[in-house]
């Protein structure tokens, strides 16, 4: 990633264990009352984890708040996409900040993550072509083996 775009760099730097265990503690302190500023704190602290399931907790959350409160929705948006990005999820991240970018086009947040999700996505498509080009080969070679060995017994 360019240093011409720090704004997503936090996407692979987690809280501390004990930081997260503060909002977490937070959002179960308050239960079935939780406020939504408390939910979305939980959310992102999550979405920041490195732990799948964490992340996949957080983007139901953010999920939830986006679809209860229009207010927040604009907020949601960047944090969902984020989650979807480290989630794997590329094509539902750029969606969603595709969307934000709509509303925000100056978003400097969404204008970085849209970069990381294509560099990603640019990054596992020349992989996988190397990864379908090298069982070709290897299934040529094979093949060519193969059909050696039947001319020879002729």
């Amino acid at each position: 990633m360019g240093s011409n775009l720090p704004y997503a760099a936090d996407a692979e730097s987690p809280l501390k264990p004990a930081e997260l265990q503060v909002l977490r503690a937070q959002f179960e302190k308050e239960g079935e009352y939780v406020s939504i500023q408390t939910k979305f704190n939980f959310a992102w602290g999550l979405i920041k984890s490195s732990a799948r399931s964490d992340q996949q907790e957080g983007v139901r959350l953010l999920s939830e708040i986006a679809r209860s409160s229009q207010d927040r929705r604009r907020e949601c948006l960047y944090y969902l996409a984020l989650g979807n990005y480290k989630l794997g999820n590329y094509a539902e991240a750029r969606r969603l900040n595709e969307s934000l970018l709509d509303m925000e086009p100056g978003n400097l947040q969404a204008s970085s993550l849209r970069s990381l999700i294509d560099d990603k996505v640019a990054r596992e498509g020349m992989m996988g072509a190397a990864i379908v080009g090298g069982i070709a080969i290897a299934a040529g070679v094979v093949g060519g083996m193969l059909f050696r060995g039947v001319g020879r017994k002729r």
